[in-house]
């Protein structure tokens, strides 16, 4: 990173917008770095069963460069809740298509979040969401059931939002018991149809 490049970390957003709108890659990255961090948790609360969770990340980068190319400041909003939005349209378009079967690498995909695939699609009735949200209480009931007493105190923490080691700090434990309790609710929620 050049000097240049380094003095545009401290840019606002909106300035970044702009230049990158004009051109600039160097803005555009560092858009990109800065709200690397902002993919990430908008991933967090989604599970991809039979795929890496990096999927999910990279249809949320593409939600971000979306982003970056057609914020408009005149419009009112910050650039912070356009990103936001672009990216959990594009991460929930890319689960409701794996559910259709139109993407093979996530066909599997499961919300942890509930009520996260509604959107205001034209192609969903009132009725599909209805079952659809049925279907993941459904499966959040059963999962429940399999998880030790561990496992439901970290999956409500885990669902927020907090890393490995927030979740550790708040329940006494390692970061490691905590990474392995994670997996293990994972594998159980990947065997629930």
């Amino acid at each position: 990173m050049n000097h240049f490049q380094s003095e545009q970390m401290n840019w606002p957003d909106e300035t970044l917008c702009r230049a990158a709108a004009q051109g600039d890659a160097a803005a555009e990255e560092a858009l990109v770095l800065r709200y690397d961090w902002l993919v990430r948790s908008c991933a967090r609360p989604l599970f991809l069963m039979g795929a890496d969770q990096e999927d999910l990340i990279q249809e949320g980068m593409f939600g971000l460069l979306k982003a970056i190319r057609d914020f408009e400041p005149e419009r009112g909003a910050s650039f912070h809740t356009f990103a936001e939005l672009c990216i959990r349209r594009r991460m929930i378009s890319a689960v409701r298509a794996a559910a259709a079967g139109r993407h093979a690498a996530l066909n599997t995909s499961v919300s942890l979040e509930d009520g996260a695939g509604e959107s205001d699609s034209v192609d969903d009735g009132p009725e599909a969401r209805l079952i659809g949200r049925e279907e993941v209480q459904e499966r959040f009931r059963r999962l429940h059931r399999e998880l030790t007493a561990l496992e439901r105190q970290v999956l409500p923490l885990y669902l927020q939002g907090l890393s490995y080691q927030e979740i550790a700090q708040k329940l006494s434990r390692s970061g490691k018991s905590i990474d392995n309790a994670v997996q293990r609710i994972r594998r159980k929620l990947s065997h629930i149809n």
